[in-house]
């Protein structure tokens, strides 16, 4: 969002720290997955920035899994929470249909500790970005993405998220992991 996350920062004793912003109402939306290898158990984070004031729809959930099944190889297993834009759309069913390598399992309702992709938003929205106060929209989708390029590096602190949700893995089964932001 264009209207910054405030958190707590350090300032001088005395000097309470001012953020000045506006009112303002954009938004850059994503989609991202944490990924699992099953031999190497190594994570991954894959992500794409949508168009500007624009949420997620089902045509992009469809783009994204193309794009997801394009980088990694073998069946995937996709774990997602019950977004009417996930496998409940009609677009999505008849993709999913067409490709019986990637299957789909849903995390239960109202269970967001459970899904590490939800620790990579967390992150970046109250970590990366936090006090952040955006100019314009380009210069937020560019502070976003460079945030979530570092993030993809930084395996320790994927795998750190992958952990914290306590899912139990089941090498044969898990692959992906995936959530609309």
């Amino acid at each position: 969002m264009m209207t910054p996350t405030a958190r707590r920062t350090y300032a001088p004793r005395g000097k309470t720290p001012v953020q000045k912003c506006w009112a303002r109402h954009g938004r850059v939306s994503a989609i991202s997955a944490v990924t699992v290898s099953p031999v190497r158990r190594r994570p991954g984070l894959y992500f794409r920035l949508l168009p500007d004031n624009r949420g997620a729809r089902a045509e992009d959930t469809v783009s994204f899994l193309k794009e997801l099944r394009r980088h990694l190889r073998g069946p995937i297993t996709v774990i997602w929470d019950r977004s009417v834009i996930h496998d409940r759309s009609r677009a999505v069913r008849a993709w999913l249909a067409k490709h019986p390598e990637v299957r789909t399992e849903r995390f239960p309702g109202y269970a967001p500790e459970l899904n590490p992709d939800e620790y990579v938003w967390s992150h970046a929205k109250y970590a990366g970005l936090a006090n952040y106060a955006a100019p314009d929209l380009k210069a937020l989708r560019e502070a976003a993405g460079n945030h979530l390029r570092v993030l993809r590096q930084d395996r320790k602190l994927l795998r750190s998220f992958i952990d914290h949700a306590h899912l139990v893995w089941d090498r044969r089964k898990l692959r992906s992991i995936c959530r609309t932001q």
